[in-house]
Order: structure tokens, then sequence, then C-alpha cells
């Protein structure tokens, strides 16, 4: 298996340069099939001519470290408009919008939440999930968090 925490790390001062942010790294098997999944973002939103370019920059990268030794697909793409937040300043960021969120461990016997997201104070993630449920989690804490699109007709 890749290093990712060494991926992760050398893409994100690679996508700094190019004044982009590394919003998700993922190594999943599909089939017998090995992928590398990155999505970026920037300023004004990511787009095909930019995820192209990327997949140029990254996959040369990988090649010249030889930070992948078993043959791969890269993908590079957007981050969607459900997002995942990830880092205590994807959570700043975001403030006020809505998010759905699955913690590694239960708070009160829970795990799934959604609510709207107030903030990020002394490192842990401030949720109103409603019903006057406020609660505070740090981001290692949690499993998985998305925003909610807000679609509306």
């Amino acid at each position: 298996m890749p290093d990712l925490k060494m991926i992760e790390t050398a893409l994100d001062s690679l996508l700094a340069q190019e004044a982009m942010e590394l919003v998700d790294l993922r190594w999943l098997q599909e089939g017998s099939r090995w992928i590398l999944r990155v999505y970026a973002d920037k300023h004004g939103g990511i787009g095909l001519d930019d995820c192209e370019y990327l997949s140029g920059r990254i996959g040369a990268f990988i090649d010249e470290t030889d930070a992948i030794r078993e043959s791969y697909i890269l993908e590079v793409s957007s981050p969607g408009i459900d997002r995942v937040l990830k880092k205590e300043k994807d959570f700043a960021r975001f403030e006020g919008h809505r998010v759905r969120m699955r913690l590694k461990l239960p708070v009160d016997g829970q795990r799934n939440f959604q609510g709207q997201i107030r903030g990020v104070v002394d490192g842990r993630v401030v949720v109103d999930a409603g019903n006057e449920r406020t609660f505070q989690v740090r981001p290692d804490e949690i499993e998985e968090a998305r925003l909610i699109a807000d679609v509306r007709p």
C-alpha cells in the first residue's frame, strides 16, 4: 500500500503552488483495479481543464518519486456540491452551511447527525443539530462529514 500521508503532504504543497487545495485523497480498490482519487478545488471552483492539468502534474510527481509501485488509475475531480469536510479550516470556511456527519464513536448513543455548522471553537467543530441540541467534536473524531447540498427550485 502506498504511503498516503506522504502523498497527501506532497499534493497539498503541489496544489498550493497552483493556488488550489487538496480536498480529499482516496486509495480504493474497485474490482481488480486500484484507483487514486484526488479531489481538488480552488477559489471560484475547479473545471475540467484544471482537472486535466492536475492529472498530468500529479501523475508526473507519482512517477518521479515512485510513490505508488502497483498499477493504478489516477482520477482528479471536483469535490462536488456535497463535498467532504475533513480539516478544521474546512468547517470554519463553511460555517452556516448544513452538514451530514458520521462520528467514529457515538455521542449520546448516536453516530449520525445533521445540522448547521456554527463554527470552530478551541479546535472543536460546533454543530447545531436542532431541537436545542448542539454538539462539539474534534475533526479527528469524525469518520465522514459532507455538506448537504442546498437545492432550491
